[in-house]
């Protein structure tokens, strides 16, 4: 029998992935194992690419995360305190170029309510203790707890069109926050925005601790880490640090794992589930391919 399909001569090509991913799954997988098998099968088929198949993988990750496994800690929290005057939480919007801020009262466990920098915006030249309140401006705060599942947050911020959560313990304790932005990078990868330091700006992606102790960001091109180093690292096979460092452990490193690649050793300080994230660079050798002095 004739096929009037015009796409019939190249087989499936005319059909969108997730069409391709359906019948794929036809066979019905009985486990999550079974379904992650299935989907890099996809892809070795080219039915799907790379990032499609890292995209569902990350759904398939959040369905299984509680919101303490991507919050923001307490200790890295931006706050306001509600007594503050302009001239003083002003400097902490500015200079840390956030979006929003949990204001407090003496302490991080007493969130009154979040402050968005873009509420400030109307205010312009005229915001004077006269005239500006952060007890008028700021919004309510939602509260989540640590076991709460990040899927359910998700839909949750859906549906009610806000953007951040205080995570508290089981005693009512603020053990961190948590945005729709942390959700969503679990899925699709980091998100940068214009504030970001740029992926081909070496200085901010290599930063000095010490005499001998580097801080690196593992999107930093080889190119620019030779050119900061000294080194003749290969950018043949991959084009970024975190590439080069993941094929020297032989496998996808968690945070706190080392290696040695030259006279350099190699601490991996963050990493998700799916890449390196930043590094640690520790010189074993002060003879051979050290930095020249910054200025």
């Amino acid at each position: 029998m004739s096929d009037d399909n015009p796409h019939s001569a190249n087989g499936s090509s005319g059909k969108s992935w997730a069409a391709k991913l359906l019948q794929v799954f036809a066979g019905e997988p009985k486990s999550r194992e079974e379904l992650v098998d299935l989907i890099q099968d996809a892809e070795d088929r080219d039915l799907i690419d790379n990032d499609t198949r890292e995209m569902i993988e990350g759904v398939l990750d959040v369905a299984e995360l509680k919101v303490r496994d991507i919050m923001i800690p307490r200790s890295q929290m931006v706050t306001i305190d509600i007594h503050q005057g302009v001239d003083e939480f002003l400097p902490i919007v500015i200079d840390s170029q956030h979006s929003r801020y949990p204001v407090v009262t003496d302490n991080k466990d007493h969130v009154e309510g979040i402050l968005l920098a873009k509420d400030l915006l109307s205010y312009g030249f005229n915001m004077t203790e006269e005239v500006f309140s952060l007890e008028k401006v700021m919004r309510p705060a939602v509260i989540v707890p640590e076991s709460k599942r990040v899927d359910v947050l998700l839909k949750e911020f859906r549906s009610n069109r806000y953007h951040m959560a205080i995570v508290v313990d089981e005693y009512g304790g603020v053990s961190g926050l948590v945005t729709i932005e942390d959700i969503l990078e679990e899925i699709v990868g980091e998100i940068e925005d214009e504030t970001d330091a740029q992926g081909d700006d070496d200085k901010n992606n290599i930063r000095r601790l010490s005499q001998s102790r580097y801080s690196i960001k593992a999107l930093t091109t080889i190119e620019d880490f030779n050119q900061y180093f000294n080194t003749n690292f290969s950018d043949e096979e991959h084009d970024t640090v975190g590439g080069l460092v993941a094929h020297g452990f032989g496998h996808l490193p968690q945070a706190g794992e080392e290696v040695t690649l030259g006279n350099m050793t190699f601490r991996v300080t963050n990493a998700d589930k799916r890449r390196i994230q930043q590094l640690q660079v520790s010189l074993n050798s002060d003879d051979d391919g050290s930095p020249e002095s910054e200025q």
